[in-house]
């Protein structure tokens, strides 16, 4: 079947040895709250310093041993987070600062992890499309992870500079995988994906990108795009646990910044159906190594430009620094 590959991409193998969320027979190494916790992903390659650091050793090092929840989107981290199913969770920022802006849950940045860059998030069509341009996409339907996320955001943002109102677009929400057969079948017209289902889409179908939505110049340039976090008051409940796990991404992180080849290296480790050949292909953006208050602000300023926020959200009380989480 012509889209086996990137049906495929769906899983992971990133699950350390079995372990507890933490019941009380737990025992804990190190003096931390919890040893044993359970982090929510995406598989893409926004969660790559978690593979890293699980395939270091680094957790290990921390005395946690992790569990890995794959999500089909960020929209399931909440309910599983408030339900105490998962302790960490992997989230777009957008959906982070609008979810504290409706008061649906309080997230605490930890550690970030995903920026955006040129060709690494787009808008692909079908090879035969009349859509030619991005002025072509008003009145098209969208596919997008989640509704009101990042990429109906950053998709707002780099179609009204071109004179495109959001309320002349129809948004559509899908997981990743389902995207290709949508787009094949003519159920959507366009849609919003990363790497590596650009990537896989272009190989499999010939899909075409008629948007790049964080081109250079543009006002979702270099867009910082997803970080770790917890809700409410773990970060208070759990500060040991909360801090060993941010220094393995830490250490994580720093060596995914440090190059390309760390990252293609790992994802085929826990992106099924991404074989090391088209993990070489792939767009990557950056992977910052802290958690910076002005620039995690601009995705608040916009969001509030765009109304997807009745009100200015405040980044920097989220932000959990390192040395508070000793």
């Amino acid at each position: 079947m012509r889209f086996r590959v990137i049906a495929g991409i769906v899983g992971v193998g990133l699950v350390a040895p079995a372990a507890a969320c933490g019941g009380s027979s737990e025992k804990h190494v190190n003096g931390l709250e919890k040893s044993n916790i359970t982090v929510g992903i995406l598989p893409i390659p926004d969660a790559a310093p978690l593979a890293i650091a699980q395939q270091k050793g680094f957790f290990r090092q921390e005395g946690l041993t992790v569990k890995v929840d794959v999500l089909q989107s960020s929209s399931f981290a909440v309910p599983k987070l408030r339900s105490g199913a998962m302790d960490f969770s992997l989230d777009n920022y957008v959906a982070s600062f609008a979810a504290d802006d409706q008061g649906v849950a309080h997230w605490h940045l930890v550690a970030d992890s995903y920026q955006a860059a040129k060709g690494a998030f787009v808008v692909l069509v079908g090879p035969k499309s009349s859509i030619r341009t991005p002025e072509d996409l008003k009145g098209k339907t969208i596919a997008i992870p989640s509704l009101h996320s990042v990429g109906q955001l950053m998709i707002t943002a780099s179609l009204h500079t071109r004179g495109i109102d959001q309320k002349d677009l129809k948004f559509v929400e899908m997981p990743f995988p389902q995207m290709p057969t949508a787009l094949a079948k003519g159920q959507v017209d366009a849609v919003w994906t990363p790497d590596p289902f650009i990537t896989a889409m272009q190989k499999s179908m010939g899909a075409r990108t008629v948007l790049d939505t964080a081109e250079p110049g543009s006002t979702t340039e270099a867009f910082p795009m997803a970080g770790w976090g917890v809700l409410d008051d773990y970060a208070k409940k759990h500060p040991k646990t909360v801090a060993a796990f941010q220094r393995a991404m830490g250490k994580a992180q720093k060596l995914a910044a440090g190059g390309r080849s760390v990252v293609t290296g790992v994802l085929p480790s826990y992106v099924k159906g991404i074989d090391p050949g088209t993990a070489q292909l792939i767009t990557l953006g950056s992977y910052p190594t802290s958690l910076n208050p002005t620039r995690l602000q601009r995705v608040a300023d916009l969001m509030l430009q765009y109304g997807f926020v009745k009100k200015q959200v405040n980044v920097q009380p989220m932000i959990v620094p390192a040395s508070a989480a000793k």
